[in-house]
């Protein structure tokens, strides 16, 4: 029987990044696009363009349109990643109206596997100290910021559907997704990238856990092979704080290295970085959202995707330097000047 994997979002960081590996390995991709995205990469990775939106679920005709001899694969990576401020209603209307959507035409047209990409955003934060793990159920009382809210409705429709209705679906939860591919649009590429351009004076206290965005895509085509239906996944990478993440940038470039400044003077910033921001057509890297977020527990365990799935994350330092060759290859950040100082590996603070 022929496969065919269908991806939402595939213009995306995430959505990139899995055209890619599924292009490495030989499989057929179809690939979902706003009309006006660049699909040039995608057309590189051999994948069959299709225009609809997932707001909109007649859209969606042709991009589910396959033959009845194919086992089809959906990854549902189409979202609003939103952590501005002032709350968007296409945030609520994406993430839960589309995927909705995308996960009825998957019934009804009887898909071998779909894997929602949720993310650790939907996860309440725990007293620091203890370690995230995958919900028994998904809860939105406890969580801060629409986009959080709306990622966790998401994944409880997903997970009833499945328990319900018999959708054979999986639930991925990425952390803070770095690395190469287009990752225009992406909070922490976009970090990247003014690290390298000299635009970033300093960072905050606090930290996140990054993973790879390459890591993320096998984990989410190994969840698709062997994941079980009903079951949420992480996908985690490892703890670092900010300013190990700027100086790991520093070695790897031979940048100046940056300090971090109170959290109380970053909160005071917001504003003018919010208005600058729109000012440019970017998005906000500092909001009091993203403030809030580097504060919490970022410790996570993806020991059930390892055990599970095989799921084996690799080390931040090597992403933050394929991150940055990416950048350059594309002529988004200057070229190298000067050879990277000798490695100096900084250690996630990963739980046991």
């Amino acid at each position: 029987m022929k496969k065919l994997y269908l991806i939402t979002g595939a213009a995306g960081h995430l959505g990139s990044a899995l055209c890619a590996e599924l292009h490495a390995r030989g499989e057929r991709i179809r690939a979902l696009v706003l009309r006006g995205e660049d699909a040039t990469f995608l057309h590189r990775m051999g994948a069959q363009i299709c225009f609809g939106d997932v707001t909109d679920a007649s859209s969606l005709a042709e991009f589910f349109a396959v033959p009845a001899d194919t086992q089809v694969t959906v990854v549902h990576c189409a979202g609003v990643v939103d952590i501005a401020s002032c709350n968007s209603p296409a945030v609520e209307r994406v993430n839960v109206g589309g995927t909705k959507n995308v996960m009825t035409w998957c019934l009804a047209k009887k898909v071998h596997r779909v894997v929602y990409v949720c993310s650790v955003h939907a996860l309440p934060d725990i007293p620091k100290g203890r370690v995230k793990r995958e919900p028994e159920k998904f809860n939105t009382s406890p969580l801060v910021g629409a986009y959080a809210a709306s990622k966790a409705r998401a994944a409880e429709l997903v997970l009833d559907m499945a328990k319900k209705d018999g959708l054979p679906a999986v639930v991925v939860m990425p952390s803070g997704i770095v690395g190469p591919y287009n990752g225009r649009g992406n909070h922490l590429v976009q970090m990247v990238k003014d690290y390298c351009r000299g635009k970033l004076p300093a960072v905050v206290k606090g930290g996140y856990d990054f993973v790879d965005v390459r890591d993320v895509a096998e984990g989410i085509l190994a969840a698709a092979e062997r994941g079980r239906v009903g079951e949420s996944y992480l996908l985690t990478g490892g703890y670092h704080t900010l300013k190990e993440m700027a100086a790991m940038l520093a070695e790897i470039t031979g940048g100046r290295k940056i300090g971090a400044v109170p959290m109380w003077m970053a909160h005071l910033a917001v504003p003018f970085a919010e208005r600058a921001a729109k000012r440019k057509g970017q998005k906000p890297l500092f909001t009091h959202y993203a403030l809030h977020v580097v504060l919490e527990n970022g410790r996570y365990s993806h020991d059930k995707a390892a055990i599970e799935l095989g799921y084996s994350p690799r080390d931040f330092y090597e992403t933050l330097q394929d991150t940055v060759e990416w950048l350059r290859a594309e002529g988004e950040i200057p070229a190298k000047k000067r050879p990277a100082p000798k490695r100096r590996r900084i250690r996630a603070h990963a739980p046991a």
